[in-house]
């Protein structure tokens, strides 16, 4: 099993971004307690055609990350991207601005903002509904690609920085990772994404 989930890993690192090697800036902030604090009252939901995904942070251990997400949500960075990776028994892969394009359909997975983010590989490991940045092979190169696992994959431990989990809408995802895709593992029809951030939905605790 271990055997046939490694080559997926691999082409993270090669289809994950040429352009962002001509970006210079390398976002890694200090945060107080309070901004972490803000940073976990908020939820992610994933629009698409198939439905929700609704998305937790950990900015206990990814900050910079969930900050870096956040941000980039608000401005609308990611609204009309696609999922352009799917890879069953593996990963859901989106948040390439060039996939707004359908005209630079050979350059999905090498696109990103003008900046990285630092690393901050934790030891929450990759299961199942995981959220995760994709990176190229220098650490510090993740910027606005993510993937929502759709099975374990410890092997990706230590090695990409897990910053959320979904909370509601795998069979979303369960859907999106089974959709008929090319050769390159891109869909082969468009699944686009907008991204909202919301308040954390407070648990009501029930009477005795």
């Amino acid at each position: 099993m271990m055997k046939k989930l490694i080559p997926p890993v691999v082409s993270l690192f090669l289809f994950f971004t040429v352009s962002y090697s001509y970006a210079t800036e390398l976002k890694k902030e200090s945060f107080t307690k309070e901004q972490i604090a803000e940073l976990a009252s908020k939820e992610a939901i994933i629009h698409t055609s198939f439905g929700d995904i609704r998305l937790q942070f950990f900015p206990e251990v990814a900050p910079n990350h969930v900050k870096n997400f956040q941000t980039l949500a608000k401005s609308g960075f990611y609204n009309h991207t696609i999922f352009h990776r799917v890879i069953p028994g593996f990963m859901i892969q989106g948040g390439d601005p060039n996939s707004k394009d359908i005209k630079k359909r050979s350059m999905y997975g090498m696109g990103g903002p003008d900046f990285h983010v630092a690393a901050e590989f934790n030891n929450i490991s990759h299961k199942r509904g995981i959220l995760s940045m994709a990176r190229s092979s220098n650490p510090d190169s993740a910027g606005s690609q993510f993937f929502i696992t759709v099975a374990d994959a410890p092997f990706l431990d230590h090695q990409y920085t897990v910053f959320g989990k979904v909370i509601s809408g795998m069979d979303v995802a369960d859907k999106i990772v089974s959709s008929p895709r090319d050769g390159r593992d891109n869909p082969l029809k468009r699944i686009e994404m907008t991204i909202e951030i919301v308040d954390k939905v407070k648990k009501v605790k029930k009477k005795k």
